[in-house]
């Protein structure tokens, strides 16, 4: 019988302090439940706002650009579109330039519905910033997109 490897408790409360990764993970998941939340009674949680938002372009925006935006695989990102497609938010159309290739465009009714997201999320994402207390947002978002 082999002698068992451990992790000292020690460590498990440095990576528990000073993780990046875990911590950046739990502010998301907290920063998610809260616009999922607020973005509810307009129909919408902060995944399908978000990818709206990406999509409020002069051009419909290529599946490849939106995906690399919201850092996620075409696979994942489609998945994200069916809900809109069927609730007529949001079309999908063939590229005319590639036929292989989609295009993505709000309808009439997401941009509808964008336009009454877009105060409910103004309204908390400064009450949000204001829990940052003296730390500059600006510097937390240069941090967050230097680490993505």
């Amino acid at each position: 019988m082999s002698k068992r490897e451990t992790v000292p408790f020690e460590t498990t409360l440095l990576v528990r302090d000073t993780c990046l990764c875990m911590h950046t993970q739990r502010a998301a998941r907290a920063l998610a439940r809260r616009f999922d939340e607020v973005l509810r009674p307009v129909g919408l949680n902060n995944g399908q706002f978000s990818l709206m938002m990406s999509l409020n372009r002069p051009e419909p925006a290529r599946m490849g650009d939106v995906a690399t935006l919201l850092a996620m695989d075409r696979t994942t990102l489609t998945a994200a579109l069916k809900p809109l497609t069927r609730r007529g938010l949001v079309d999908i159309l063939i590229d005319p330039k590639d036929k292989r290739s989609r295009r993505l465009v709000l309808t009439d009714a997401g941009r509808t519905l964008l336009a009454q997201a877009v105060p409910v999320w103004e309204k908390s994402h400064a009450e949000i910033e204001k829990l940052l207390g003296d730390a500059d947002p600006q510097r937390l978002r240069d941090d967050l997109i230097a680490l993505s």
